[in-house]
Formats: structure tokens, C-alpha cells, sequence
């Protein structure tokens, strides 16, 4: 079901259409997403928030839309005192939550002709730190440590009722060798989308090219991309990408435009609406099959993406 959806709506002549930011819609709603866990927080706190949100995003005309865990693992969790029962309900219930949003938009949208797809969000170590590691890496563990970080809640994801995985903002190498070694064993499709630093290297210095290669021969990762990163830079790493995976379909969702300090935990710069949808139009021309949003991307933009009329030259 989640190639058929893909392939015929890319056999249209048209990318299949990504949410865009959970967390900072979250907060432009008014909502706190301030503690270490971020949006995960909401999913045991406010569910009905992220219900609001993933419904926002369906109306908007997603074909896709990610679960809230991207910042919840293990060890996040274990740290504010839940148990081991609880932890996995946490990733059961985003889950469940996205999948209660997508049954009620089928149901009050009878004449739908797809069925949106539920991604369950795995994001890296950084994320879990919550001090902006993910646009660092080069966070000085063994692969043994991230293998055990990573491994318990994807075996989890590949069994609770997701339509695929999607391992985001990858900055680092080797935790994507890591993550490569722990996909390969699941069964659940999966895309991985990385971080960068500019238009061919990863956060940690390595080349953009290098980590795509690592997964070029996993059959279930069927996508590859980048996502959470300046979109000026987004044409050419497609091209980076395509250079080493012929065989895969592309996944893009950069950010609005304005620049995060990790530091003061604030955005700043300009955000053009036009120019994001100027550029989503090169990123499919270049060869983007799937084409999202991440920060301060909302339910607005991707109307906007999901109504053009036209995605050719």
C-alpha cells in the first residue's frame, strides 16, 4: 500500500506531498514545546493537540504526515522517571494518534481517492541531547552506544501499525552507518533524510554522498534525502544524492528559510513564502519525489505545495 500510494502519485506528474513542521506548528498554535522532549511531551499531556495538528495537515492536501516521537527515545524517557511499560505505549501512541487523525479526515472525506500515510519519526542522538547536536554531530560515542540509543524503539516502529519509518536529520556518518546496519533487519519501508552543513557535507564533515551510498543496497530504505536545512541548498543536494542512488526516490523537506541558533534557541533571517514554493517546483524538476516541509513550515505552505496546478517547467 505505501509504494502503490508513492508510485501513482508520482506517475501523475507530481511529487507526493510530506507535512511540514510538527514542532514549531505546535507552538505557533500556542502550545509548549519548550522540555527536552519537545512534541513528544504532548503525546501523553495534550494528545488533542497533535490530533489538531496532523488533522491541519491532512486537510492542507498531505499525503503523508509523521508521528510526534521524533525527540522520544529511551533514554529521554527513562530520564523523566517512566517505565519500561510506559515508554513503549509513548511510541505506540504516536502511532495511534496519527492514525486516529487520518481515519477521521477519511471519514469526513468520503470521496478522498488515497489513503494518507502514517511515517513514525525516529530522530538522531542529537536530537535526545536537545542542545542542537543534530546540526553537529560528532557526538564521540561507540557504534555499540548508538546501535543500543536507536535499535529498541525502531524494532518497536516496525511492528505498531506505521505505513513506513523515517529516520530525520542525520548529521553524522557514523550514526548512519549505525542506523544502516539496524534497517537492513527490519522489514517496515523506510526513508532516511540527512542534515547538512552546506550543499554536499553532512553536519560532521563528511560528504552527503558518502552516508546515501551506505544504504544504496538496503532494499526497505526506498527513500533518501534531506531534510531540516537551508532550502537554497536543496537543488544540489538532490544531485548529490541521485549521483550514488539511482534506485531510490528522493525525500525533501528543508526548513522555511529563517536560521536556528542552537545556542539562544531562537530563529532569525527572513522567510519568503513565494520563494519556498519558487524552489519546491526546481527541487522536483531536479528530481524530488516526495516533498515536505520541516521548521517553521506550516499547514499553509503545504496547501499551497498540495494546490499547484503544475509541476513542470
Amino acid at each position: 500500500m505505501t509504494f502503490e500510494l508513492i508510485n501513482s502519485v508520482i506517475e501523475q506528474g507530481q511529487p507526493l506531498i510530506l507535512d511540514g513542521g510538527l514542532g514549531s506548528e505546535l507552538e505557533a498554535r500556542g502550545y509548549d514545546v519548550s522540555s527536552p522532549l519537545w512534541s513528544a511531551e504532548l503525546i501523553r499531556s495534550k494528545p488533542e493537540a497533535l490530533l489538531e495538528v496532523h488533522r491541519a495537515y491532512l486537510d492542507a492536501g498531505a499525503h503523508c504526515i509523521t508521528t510526534a516521537s521524533y525527540q522520544a527515545s529511551l533514554t529521554g524517557l527513562q530520564q523523566v522517571g517512566l517505565t519500561a511499560d510506559e515508554i513503549k505505549a509513548v511510541f505506540d501512541t504516536s502511532v495511534e494518534l496519527a492514525c486516529q487523525a487520518r481515519d477521521e479526515f477519511l471519514q469526513d472525506n468520503p470521496d478522498c481517492h488515497y489513503r494518507p500515510l502514517v511515517a513514525a519519526s525516529v530522530g538522531p542522538y542529537g536530537a535526545y541531547l536537545a542542545d542542537g547536536s543534530e546540526y553537529r554531530g560528532n557526538y564521540g560515542l561507540s557504534d555499540a552506544e548508538l546501535d543500543d540509543f536507536h535499535r529498541q524503539r525502531l524494532l518497536w516502529f516496525d511492528q505498531n501499525g506505521a505505513d513506513l519509518i523515517a529516520c530525520e536529520t542525520i548529521p553524522d556518518l557514523q550514526e548512519a552507518r549505525v542506523l544502516a546496519q539496524i534497517l537492513e533487519s527490519l522489514s517496515m519501508p523506510c526513508w532516511v533524510s540527512f542534515c547538512c552543513r552546506d550543499e554536499t557535507r553532512l553536519h560532521d564533515g563528511n560528504c552527503l554522498g558518502d552516508a546515501a551510498t551506505l544504504f544504496k543496497d538496503i532494499d526497505n530504505v526506498f527513500a533518501l534525502g534531506v531534510n531540516c536545512g537551508a532550502l537554497e541548498q536543496v537543488e544540489v543536494q538532490i544531485r548529490e544524492l541521485r549521483a550514488v542512488t539511482r534506485n531510490k526516490t528522493i525525500v525533501v523537506y528543508p526548513n522555511s528559510g529563517a536560521k536556528y541558533d542552537a545556542a539562544l534557541k531562537r530563529w532569525y533571517g527572513s522567510e519568503s513564502s513565494s520563494q519556498w514554493m519558487h524552489l519546491a517546483n526546481d527541487w522536483y524538476q531536479a528530481g524530488a519525489g516526495i516533498i515536505g516541509g520541516c521548521c517553521r513550515i506550516g499547514p499553509g505552505h503545504i496547501d499551497q505545495l498540495a494546490s499547484r496546478a503544475s509541476w513542470h517547467c
